[in-house]
């Protein structure tokens, strides 16, 4: 099968955030007297919203709303501890030079995830999809549907990047080939196009207008 572009999870699959993820969450747990352990059993690789509704059933809007930006401040401004996932910057410099299109698809809020992205010291590519810009997030398929988009590409062309059970399925749900990159256990039943251990696995031959896997 040949593509002709890339869609990239951020946190997990590109950057190394689960040490400052893990204590903000946390933090915040603590806040609600939720163990940090139930906590980060659900929210990888979900909007921070989403997480926010399902510990929080009856809270109001307003309630969510402040507890999301006393979150995302946190996250935005603790970066000790966060660095480049192996392979990730020269994979991502191989694309460009390549003129292969690449994408950024992640289901953080555009200040976390610009904070994350500029670890890894490159230009930030035209397509950006943050949490701000799709209604339903992962695992629905519309953010990776938005991102094929906005590259102007068929999904079906596009190579989802991804580390989480709910990015994988949105992934496959938007008919995108999927490279599964140290996936958990959870995500053992999904069937992911391919698996790997490490992004440094990952191999692309450019062919014509495109590229194999």
């Amino acid at each position: 099968m040949m593509y002709q572009g890339f869609l990239f999870d951020l946190d997990g699959t590109l950057v190394d955030s689960l040490a400052v993820v893990g204590t903000a969450w946390a933090k915040w747990g603590e806040r609600h007297g939720i163990p940090a352990s139930e906590i980060l059993a659900f929210i990888h690789g979900k909007q921070a919203i989403t997480s926010l509704r399902h510990f929080l059933p009856h809270a109001d809007e307003a309630t969510l709303r402040e507890e999301f930006l006393w979150l995302e401040h946190l996250e935005s401004t603790t970066l000790d501890g966060i660095v480049p996932l192996p392979g990730a910057r020269t994979l991502l410099t191989y694309l460009t030079e390549q003129q292969i299109p690449w994408a950024i698809v992640t289901s953080g809020s555009f200040p976390v995830a610009s904070a994350r992205f500029e670890v890894l010291g490159l230009p930030r590519p035209e397509v950006f999809i943050t949490a701000e810009q799709v209604k339903k997030g992962k695992p629905n398929p519309d953010p990776y549907l938005l991102g094929a988009q906005q590259l102007g590409l068929a999904p079906e062309l596009c190579v989802v990047v991804e580390d989480a059970a709910a990015g994988i399925e949105a992934g496959l749900a938007a008919k995108c080939a999927v490279v599964a990159v140290n996936a958990p256990l959870d995500a053992s039943h999904l069937k992911a196009t391919y698996r790997l251990n490490r992004l440094t696995e990952l191999s692309i031959t450019p062919v014509g207008q495109g590229f194999r896997l």
